[in-house]
């Protein structure tokens, strides 16, 4: 964790990626080469639509109009890929949406999602470590996506969020490990639980 508060305020999440967790990332794991410091590849934020997409097809259209305020990049619509009789879904029918988010679009999220919507959560202890894969990717779903601050003037249109309220976000690094990969998503201050 990144010991001086100030310059976590002072700095964005790039700036202090490139300033401070470097060098406390190469000091901590004897890296020798600057170039096996673990890093963000990229975030991806995924919605469902759930059954409500079965019910009505426009559904799709509104959880993408959310996941571009929230994401301030428009968003690609996910489709079946085959049928499946039993929850009336049929194959190329829209079940979702999701956007992949790199370079200052990655940084700005992800310092969005630490210092306001996190926060936010009501009860919110931490993340547990078993949501690491093997590389130190990161995975974790977000019950309430309410708790984005960009969805507000939706609400302040008088529309409520559509679908199923939940996201999933997965956070990709070039971690070797999920020891790497949680030193540095904990410098960027994510929470985990002790």
């Amino acid at each position: 964790m990144v010991k001086d508060e100030n310059l976590v305020k002072d700095l964005s999440f790039k700036g202090l990626y490139n300033d401070k967790i470097k060098d406390e990332l190469r000091n901590k794991f004897n890296y020798s080469n600057p170039h096996q410091v673990p890093k963000l590849v990229k975030i991806v934020l995924n919605i469902g639509a759930g059954r409500e997409a079965i019910a009505d097809s426009k559904v799709v259209n509104y959880l993408a109009e959310e996941l571009k305020l929230i994401a301030a990049q428009k968003p690609i619509l996910t489709t079946a890929k085959k049928s499946i009789a039993g929850f009336k879904i049929r194959e190329g029918m829209k079940i979702g949406c999701k956007v992949t988010l790199r370079k200052e679009r990655m940084f700005r999220f992800l310092e969005r999602l630490v210092v306001i919507a996190l926060p936010s959560i009501r009860n919110f202890t931490g993340f547990s470590e078993d949501n690491f894969d093997l590389n130190g990717n990161f995975n974790f779903g977000i019950k309430d996506r309410s708790v984005f601050c960009e969805l507000d003037s939706l609400r302040r249109e008088g529309r409520k969020l559509e679908g199923s309220k939940g996201m999933n976000i997965t956070i990709v690094t070039t971690a070797k490990n999920s020891q790497e990969g949680k030193e540095l998503l904990s410098c960027f201050g994510l929470p985990f639980k002790p």
